[in-house]
C-alpha cells in the first residue's frame, strides 16, 4: 500500500522535486492517521500523537547501481473530509440518531469541543463531584444514606446551597454562583473509552496510563470517582457510570426510552457570585428523575443516579445587575434515611424525617426527565 501510494503521487507530481539523501539503512517504513475520522472538521487525531490531517509521511530506501538513495516524502491527503461547516463529531450524531427530539445542553456540547483535540485534565477547582457532588466551597449535597460523612471544615453562610421546599417561592432572594471553569476533562469517544480500565484493581495501569503520579491529589480524586462509581447503591437508589456520551444516552434511553428531556442550569453570567430574586415561572418537571453530575477524573465521568422520593423543578431567576437565569432545583421530600450528622440539617437546623429539603445542582449536572 505504502509503494502503491507513492507511484500514485509520483504520477501526479512529476513536475516537482523530491529530496534525496543517502540512506543509513534499507527499509520501508510506512505512516498513516488512521483516527483523523473522529474529528472530519481539521482531519486531526484523537490521540494527538499522530500526524495531523492524515498526513501520510513515507520513507524508502534502497540500494541500486551500488548507490545508496533515499526518498522522503510527506504529504496530505484530501481526508475525504466530507468538510461541512457543521460537521458532526461521532457522539453527536449518536446522540441525534438515539435522541432526535432531544436538544443536547450546553453542558454537554462543551465537553465535545468539535474542532479541537480530546482535552484530558482535572478540573482546576477543588469541589469534588462524588454520589450526588461536593457544592460550593466543597460542601457536600447528596443524600447521605451511609454512615460515614466526608468531613467539611465549615459551615458557609453563602453561596445559599440548601434551602427548604417553603422557600421555592417568588420573590425569594439567593445568593448564587453559576460556575464554570475554565480547564475540565472531555469526553473521549466510547471506543476510545472502552478500552481504558475503569476499576479499582486496575488503578496502578489507569494511572500510569495517564501519565499521573501515584501520590499526587488527582490520583487520590480519579481513586475516590472510581470507588463511589463501584460502590453498591444505597437505599432507594439506582447508579451508573457512563464515561462516554454514546454509554450516557443508552442509560438513560434503558431507563425513560427515546423521549426524554436533557435539562440543565442556563445563565447568562458565569463565575460571578451574587444574590438573585426567584421570578414567577417555577414549574414542576417532574417527580421521576436520572440526575447525571460530572466527575472529576482524567476525562469526562457522569455518576447518573435515581432517587426515590425527590421532585425536580425549573426556577427563574434575576441577580442583582440584571442578568437571567433558568436553574434546576432537586427537593429531598424524604429525608428519613439520612445521616443525622448531614450538613444540611446543621445549616436549616431541621431533623432527618422533616420538611423537604431543597438545593440547586451544579452547573454540569444534567436532570433527565421523560416527556
Amino acid at each position: 500500500m505504502a509503494v502503491k501510494r507513492l507511484l500514485r503521487y509520483l504520477r501526479a507530481a512529476q513536475t516537482y522535486g523530491l529530496l534525496i539523501s543517502r540512506p543509513k539503512t534499507n527499509h520501508i517504513n510506512a505512516y498513516a492517521d488512521a483516527d483523523w475520522e473522529t474529528n472530519p472538521d481539521d482531519c486531526k487525531s484523537i490521540t494527538g500523537f499522530t500526524v495531523a490531517c492524515s498526513k501520510f509521511s513515507i520513507e524508502i530506501f534502497w540500494s541500486s547501481y551500488g548507490v545508496s538513495s533515499s526518498f522522503h516524502l510527506c504529504f496530505i491527503l484530501s481526508c475525504f473530509k466530507r468538510k461541512q461547516s457543521n460537521a458532526s463529531l461521532p457522539a453527536e450524531v449518536y446522540w441525534k440518531s438515539m435522541l432526535p427530539n432531544t436538544s443536547m445542553p450546553k453542558a454537554l456540547q462543551d465537553l465535545l469541543q468539535p474542532g479541537n483535540e480530546i482535552t484530558i485534565s482535572f478540573a482546576e477547582d477543588d469541589s469534588i463531584n462524588s454520589r450526588g457532588g461536593y457544592g460550593q466551597n466543597g460542601v457536600e449535597y447528596n443524600v447521605a444514606y451511609w454512615n460515614e460523612l466526608r468531613k467539611t471544615s465549615f459551615i458557609p453562610s453563602t453561596p445559599t446551597i440548601f434551602f427548604l421546599y417553603d422557600d421555592l417561592l417568588p420573590h425569594k432572594n439567593m445568593t448564587l454562583n453559576f460556575t464554570k471553569s475554565n480547564k475540565t476533562s472531555n469526553f473521549l469517544p466510547r471506543k476510545i473509552a472502552e478500552t481504558i480500565p475503569f476499576s479499582s484493581n486496575m488503578l496502578p495501569q489507569i494511572l500510569k496510563y495517564f501519565s499521573i503520579e501515584p501520590s499526587s491529589k488527582e490520583a487520590q480524586t480519579a481513586k475516590r470517582t472510581i470507588e463511589d462509581c463501584e460502590a453498591p447503591n444505597i437505599r432507594g437508589e439506582n447508579k451508573y457510570c457512563a464515561t462516554s456520551l454514546e454509554s450516557l444516552v443508552d442509560f438513560v434511553i434503558t431507563k425513560f426510552g427515546k423521549k426524554v428531556q436533557a435539562l440543565a442550569n442556563e445563565a447568562e453570567k458565569k463565575n460571578k457570585e451574587q444574590e438573585y430574586t426567584i421570578l414567577k415561572g417555577i414549574k414542576m418537571i417532574g417527580d421521576n428523575q436520572i440526575v447525571c453530575h460530572k466527575q472529576r477524573y482524567a476525562y469526562a465521568v457522569f455518576y447518573c443516579h435515581t432517587i426515590n422520593a425527590m421532585k425536580a423543578y425549573t426556577i427563574p431567576l434575576e441577580g442583582v445587575d440584571g442578568s437571567k437565569a433558568k436553574a434546576i432545583a432537586v427537593c429531598h421530600t424524604d429525608t428519613s434515611a439520612w445521616n443525622p450528622k448531614h450538613i444540611a440539617f446543621q445549616i436549616l437546623k431541621v431533623k432527618p424525617g422533616g420538611p423537604p429539603i431543597c438545593h440547586f445542582v451544579n452547573s454540569d449536572t444534567i436532570v433527565w426527565v421523560p416527556n
